[in-house]
């Protein structure tokens, strides 16, 4: 049978309920498909054991022999099966506790016993083992490395557990031997790079040989998706290559001005650089597609505005999207003060959600007839009735907060896309910024203003909160003021967690003489603000929040950032946090608390904080610790391809081989035209068919 057709339905040991499974649960439609849902561990059963070698809780064991006799004890929900096995020297119990009725045992069966050996009363038992009559036993599933599998609660309340997925693979690897399916990379790259076959390596992914074969096996199946997703990305840097751009020649009077007489700080020599890349883009005549990474308070708003200004200057409109209002005026606000000592200087106008219907007329004709030089919004900047009279800069900021949809709209906006300059504060690690951002140049700010001082980090346990009340006294009475971040709104009887309405009532209870404004998600957004507001003029002295503060907030007199139950927050959402405070000249702290006892990979973390306050470092932390999925907020949230084996924490080395070899290959035949490489064309036309449509623009 071809194993790339066959459809999954008719594999023995499946059926149509099952079918319906693995589509829904995995998306598994073909025997193909199920060959590339990879084992996530893998567990020794080379070794068979007698009953008195068992000496070890933590290890898998398994045993040959056969039951002698059974019982059931107890009633209703506390009832459990025993069973007496033996293997011709010694007995041991088995105990079954859940789904009783489905255990079948026979008498005179020889059965295969595999499972993680208990103790109770100071005797070893087996708590729910596998047994499988030895008749029935595969060659594959009994000796070697047996392969086990994710799977979701739906499949199990099914009974398609790993063990379930193990015999249908175990199926499969006999066609798979005889007929095969044709390779993904060409007989020129295997021997290059000392890959193993695509049949092999799928073969010793679910049934290695051996260690060696298993470890061959992954190389090569990780090195394929890494290339693909690698081959992917650079096509589309190539095609963008190719991008007629606006040209922008001109560093004129808007610029010079601002430069000379409004500038409110010596740029940073990063500052500096930056500029001059973007510049250099801007002249160039291809489209401008370029990522600015800068930590919390590097500035790249200054950035932003001084490439704004450069288009404005060569007769074009440029525009800024942010994710939230807040962060949207706060950029409108900054900007107009920046740019209010000029004389006849640029117009800007902001548009959010909240711009009423009358505001709006008067603006969108100004925008259309050219008035408008600098357009600063949020989603709004998005909406059809929104058209530009000649945009020629799109600026977006956090911009993985926005669905490449959405950006994509933006692009649209004029008859030939604009140049681009997407901007985050979340440093992104060097193999996720290869593969989510690949196609991207990236600049980098990785300086702070002068006059900065790094945030102090402390971390506390919960139990010291007398001495931290003291010290949020103390810096109120210096004139700072203080953020609580809390990681709940309400408090939740599973989880034993500080939350913000018990603590905004502790705070009011501990400081009566303070006032507090409180924010959350599930404020409406004009409460939200007002809120924000009060915080920001300094009407209020602490503002207790959720995570909601993490981007958009810029309080210079804040000094002072807790934040309760820290260990719920991965290392680079700690750092957005620590971004709030230190962003005026005073010194600033922030204090992270955790729970009395805490994990090994908790303390890990806070370590990594106080350590540093280097971005980059901690990105890489955490993506080591956490992996790619959490770090965008979806799993594999950016990548063209989803990643099956392979991981962009710990595959970074092979990774840079992958995209040194897509870009060989690229570089000679960039439209993928020549005989011996039709097979990487047909590959990835499959796989991004495979993957459903996947935006065309970072």
């Amino acid at each position: 049978m071809d194993l790339s057709i066959q459809n999954i339905e008719y594999c023995k040991g499946v059926g149509t309920k099952r079918a319906d499974i693995l589509r829904k649960e995995l998306g598994v439609k073909s025997a193909l498909d199920l060959l590339y849902q990879f084992p996530y561990k893998y567990i020794d059963r080379s070794r068979f054991y007698y009953i008195h070698e068992i000496e070890d809780e933590d290890t898998y064991v398994q045993i040959i022999g056969h039951i002698t006799e059974w019982h059931t004890i107890g009633a209703g929900a506390a009832q459990r099966l025993s069973a007496t096995f033996t293997d011709g020297r010694h007995n041991i119990e088995l105990v079954w506790f859940k789904g009783i009725k489905y255990v079948k045992l026979e008498r005179n069966v020889k059965y295969l016993l595999f499972g993680k050996p208990s103790r109770f009363n100071h005797q070893y038992n087996f708590v729910h083992p596998e047994l499988t009559p030895m008749s029935k036993v595969q060659p594959e599933m009994a000796k070697g490395l047996e392969p086990h599998y994710n799977t979701t609660e739906g499949m199990k309340r099914t009974g398609m557990n790993s063990k379930a997925i193990r015999t249908i693979v175990a199926q499969l690897i006999p066609h798979l031997r005889r007929q095969g399916v044709p390779d993904t990379l060409g007989m020129d790259m295997l021997e290059k790079y000392h890959l193993m076959g695509l049949n092999d390596a799928l073969a010793n992914i679910h049934f290695p040989v051996d260690n060696t074969a298993m470890q061959h096996a992954r190389e090569r199946l990780k090195f394929e998706e890494l290339f693909y997703i690698q081959m992917q990305i650079l096509r589309q840097m190539k095609r963008r290559e190719l991008n007629e751009g606006y040209v922008m020649p001109i560093v004129g009077k808007h610029f010079h001005s601002f430069y000379r007489e409004c500038l409110p700080f010596e740029l940073t020599n990063a500052q500096k650089r930056v500029v001059r890349e973007i510049q250099t883009d801007i002249k160039t005549g291809k489209q401008m597609n370029r990522l600015l990474q800068g930590d919390v308070g590097s500035g790249k708003t200054m950035v932003a505005l001084l490439t704004a200004l450069l288009a404005i200057d060569n007769g074009y409109q440029a525009c800024i999207m942010a994710p939230t209002e807040i962060l949207a005026n706060q950029h409108y606000e900054s900007i107009c003060k920046m740019l209010s000592p000029l004389q006849a200087g640029p117009k800007v106008a902001l548009l959010t959600g909240s711009t009423t219907a009358k505001q709006r007329q008067p603006l969108h004709e100004q925008l259309q007839n050219g008035e408008i030089d600098l357009l600063i919004g949020t989603h709004a900047l998005i909406e059809d009735s929104v058209q530009f009279a000649n945009l020629g800069l799109c600026i977006i900021d956090e911009q993985h907060r926005f669905g490449v949809a959405q950006r994509a709209k933006l692009w649209n906006k004029n008859t030939r896309p604009p140049h681009i300059l997407v901007m985050t504060a979340t440093p992104i690690p060097r193999t996720l910024a290869m593969t989510v951002y690949g196609d991207l140049q990236v600049s980098i700010i990785d300086e702070l203003p002068p006059g900065r001082k790094p945030v102090q980090t402390l971390h506390y346990v919960n139990t010291r909160r007398t001495s931290i009340n003291q010290f949020i006294e103390q810096q109120i009475g210096l004139g700072r003021q203080v953020y609580v971040v809390y990681p709940l709104i309400k408090e939740n009887e599973k989880m034993e967690l500080q939350d913000l309405q018990n603590g905004y009532n502790q705070l009011c209870q501990t400081f009566p003489q303070y006032r507090i404004s409180m924010v959350h998600g599930q404020m409406r957004a004009k409460d939200k603000d007002e809120q924000m507001r009060r915080f920001a003029c300094g009407e209020t002295q602490i503002l207790v929040a959720t995570t909601v503060i993490e981007v958009g907030v810029n309080v210079p007199n804040a000094s002072v950032m807790i934040i309760e139950n820290a260990e719920r927050f991965g290392l680079s959402q700690l750092h957005q946090l620590r971004g709030r405070v230190g962003r005026g000249a005073e010194q600033s702290y922030c204090i992270l608390l955790t729970n009395v006892e805490q994990s090994k990979d908790t303390r890990k973390r806070m370590d990594i904080m106080v350590a540093t306050n280097d971005g980059f470092r901690i990105a890489e932390a955490d993506l080591q610790l956490r992996g790619p999925g959490d770090l965008e907020g979806t799993q594999q949230s950016g990548l063209p391809f989803e990643l099956h084996i392979a991981s962009l924490s710990t595959d970074g080395q092979l990774l840079d081989i992958a995209r040194q070899a897509a870009l060989e290959i690229l570089d000679a035949d960039p439209l993928l035209e020549e005989m011996h490489n039709r097979i990487y064309k047909q590959r990835l036309d499959f796989l991004r068919i495979a993957a459903g449509s996947w935006g065309e623009i970072s």
